[in-house]
């Protein structure tokens, strides 16, 4: 089994329900603040809409447009192609649509700057780069820097000269399967490490990573197709792309919200009927200082990532197993509240 077969699987059986969901905050956040300060998520554009939605088989259609796109373009198996855009509606679509072309992908760190883009292009040879409007300041210094990217595809308003309209153009491409056979052994991705210990380094991961990923992640969380993912971390991330990989393996619906403000949360958890919340600790503690954590109608769940040393006696309205034997195994309480 291939990672793709799971999308491929969802289009079949839940044609027509709810896969994805961007959240995009109508505030902006303050532009005098650098793109090396903002917030992980970056804001909408002013005039984009607050709620867009993916169904399983429009997903899975646009996954084969953009491989299509890729095979007519002469791209071959194994062809690397990088992901710079922030969390949105056609991040995953693309991602799949690079490995469903049997092509790699490699996503990139938002947070680069156009010497790291550079260095992590050229480092994991990529021959075809998707950019989101974010980035066109960092590209321009660098575009013309890295011959062996033989083209550009941009996601958004005011397309660079230089790249190509990738909304326009997949378009124009079949939104049926490709004709290439994939095989679990298959190189699938590039991921980078942090670069906290210098510059980032690359790691490859085929199929059957993937997959083995998908079944960790729901056999951990014990996702349902009842259960709405809200995912804020960015895509590009290990983190956060494995833990929605638990909304693909068991066809359940995913939030990705494009902000991180404690308000935002709370409003996008209570519209969206959200389960499982991915919050990276600042932002939990965020949630806490700012009180809103008890205005939550549809309560919350505790899940078992990371580890408990203290004795605690925790209420909530729902606990995974995992969270359950790790509070018990610090010696403290669980309680459904």
């Amino acid at each position: 089994m291939v990672i793709t077969d799971f999308l491929e699987r969802n289009a079949r059986l839940y044609g027509s329900e709810t896969a994805l969901v961007e959240l995009s905050p109508t505030e902006e956040r303050d532009r005098a603040v650098t793109w090396r300060e903002a917030s992980l998520i970056e804001s909408a554009q002013p005039d984009a809409p607050y709620r867009r939605a993916l169904s399983w088989r429009d997903f899975d259609r646009r996954a084969n447009r953009f491989a299509n796109l890729l095979l007519s373009r002469g791209m071959e198996r194994g062809a690397k192609v990088g992901i710079l855009m922030m969390n949105c509606l056609e991040w995953l679509p693309v991602y799949f649509g690079i490995l469903k072309a049997g092509c790699i992908a490699v996503p990139m760190n938002f947070r680069y700057s156009a010497d790291e883009i550079k260095y992590c292009l050229e480092l994991a040879d990529v021959e075809v780069l998707v950019f989101g409007p974010e980035f066109i300041g960092r590209m321009d210094a660098i575009h013309d820097q890295v011959p062996q990217v033989k083209m550009m595809f941009f996601v958004g308003r005011d397309r660079p000269a230089y790249a190509e309209d990738c909304l326009k153009l997949v378009g124009f491409c079949s939104s049926s399967a490709p004709p290439v056979a994939l095989e679990e052994t298959d190189h699938a991705a590039v991921y980078f490490s942090s670069g906290t210990t210098g510059f980032p380094k690359a790691i490859l991961h085929n199929h059957r990573a993937l997959v083995s990923s998908c079944e960790t992640e729901q056999k951990h969380h014990g996702q349902t197709r009842e259960d709405v993912f809200l995912c804020i971390p960015p895509l590009y991330h290990t983190g956060a792309k494995m833990h929605w990989f638990g909304s693909l393996i068991s066809g359940s619906r995913a939030v990705l919200l494009r902000g991180v403000k404690p308000e935002w949360i709370l409003r996008a958890v209570t519209e969206e009927k959200c389960t499982i919340v991915w919050l990276l600790v600042p932002w939990a503690q965020d949630l806490l200082d700012a009180g809103v954590l008890s205005k939550c109608q549809y309560g919350v769940k505790i899940l078992g990532n990371g580890e408990i040393s203290k004795k605690l006696i925790v209420k909530a309205s729902a606990f995974s197993a995992s969270a359950k034997e790790k509070i018990v195994a610090a010696g403290g309480k669980w309680e459904v509240v």
